[in-house]
């Protein structure tokens, strides 16, 4: 038993003693880098400045009523169209009571004066059939009871739009029936049955009874940074992305820029517009982020190579161009000058130096 625990002692002691050996020479081996080797390729570059905004409708009204009153009736809710001149809701007046005893007062004057005016009338014509009263006579008392019943006809169409915010024979122009003012989409209905809404006046803006906003019609609002905005003009094309549509780039054309800047945070910023192209089978909705990219530099059919493989030294440009096989246990690399034109960030232009044959170190991707 005892020799046998020898044997392994001294198996183990051998075992460590090469295992330490084989180690140590491990790290005094020479390490050697491998690259991922790069070809130029034939691209197109697109420079581009970035905005951050979001998708607006370009005509977008709030519907407001020409009357305080009540709301007794909601026809529409957010999400429908309508057209111009649609009711979406009516409103039902509160008749001040003040104005309604008025009113009220005139009718009945109005009443009295009619019959005494009309009296007055049948005992003119009675004479005149008689031959006692002039024909002029005659005509001036048939006007007077022309005016006394045109008095009672403005009367009582006056209670009635203190009652009721419109006298019946202009029904059709009713202003207690909230109309839309454009055709379009709702956005929002803020208001139900039985709130209290005020009419819009020069000292009030009133309550908004509805949004109604063109979809078909959009637009890019956003902003760019001071350092870019140099590089902007109307008539540019521009590539919108939104968050929310996902896989879906639409087309705009900048349309407007700020002559004045906007401070926020610090940061200096302008504002930008763009009109959008929507296309069919999409629905935008009102609001959405979107990032803008307006192409400012392109350049087309041109050798490329990824910007991380240029080296930048001194104002002058290099690259690491592989001189043996690409397969060979050990790269080796010779370097040299070339020149380089648009850069969209991740890939460069390479304009002389190399060409699409050639083989141009990359990123290091292993070590042994």
């Amino acid at each position: 038993m005892k020799k046998v625990l020898k044997i392994l002692s001294g198996v183990l002691f051998v075992a460590l003693l090469v295992g330490t050996f084989w180690f140590l020479w491990r790290k005094t081996r020479p390490v050697k880098i491998l690259y991922a080797i790069v070809q130029p390729a034939t691209d197109t570059l697109k420079q581009y400045v970035v905005a951050t905004g979001k998708v607006q409708p370009r005509d977008e009204v709030e519907i407001k009523p020409q009357i305080s009153g009540i709301i007794s009736d909601v026809y529409k809710e957010a999400g429908e169209t309508v057209r111009q001149g649609e009711v979406i809701a009516t409103v039902k007046v509160v008749p001040e009571m003040g104005q309604l005893s008025s009113a009220e007062s005139r009718v009945s004057v109005a009443e009295i004066s009619l019959a005494q005016v009309r009296r007055e009338y049948d005992r003119t014509a009675a004479l005149h059939e008689k031959g006692i009263v002039s024909d002029e006579e005659t005509e001036q008392s048939r006007t007077e009871l022309a005016k006394a019943e045109e008095e009672l006809r403005n009367a009582q169409e006056n209670l009635e739009i203190v009652k009721e915010g419109i006298a019946s024979r202009f029904a059709e122009l009713s202003n207690t029936q909230i109309r839309s003012t454009i055709d379009g989409m709702i956005l929002d209905v803020p208001i139900k049955v039985g709130n209290s809404v005020i009419q819009a006046n020069t000292f009030n803006d009133g309550t908004t009874i509805a949004t109604v906003a063109d979809m078909s019609n959009m637009q890019f609002q956003g902003n760019v940074d001071e350092t870019d905005v140099g590089k902007l003009h109307e008539g540019m094309p521009v590539q919108l992305t939104i968050g929310a549509l996902q896989n879906v780039e639409l087309d705009a054309r900048l349309e407007y820029v700020a002559p004045k800047s906007t401070e926020s945070n610090g940061v200096i910023l302008f504002e930008v517009k763009a009109a959008v192209e929507i296309p069919e089978g999409v629905f935008v909705r009102a609001g959405y982020s979107a990032n803008a990219s307006v192409v400012i530099r392109s350049r087309e059919g041109v050798l490329t190579l990824p910007e991380g493989c240029v080296e930048f030294e001194e104002g002058k440009t290099y690259v690491q161009v592989l001189t043996g096989p690409e397969d060979a246990e050990e790269q080796t690399f010779e370097r040299r000058e070339v020149k380089v034109g648009l850069s969209d960030g991740v890939n460069i232009e390479i304009t002389e130096g190399v060409t699409a044959d050639d083989k141009v170190r990359g990123a290091r991707i292993d070590q042994k």
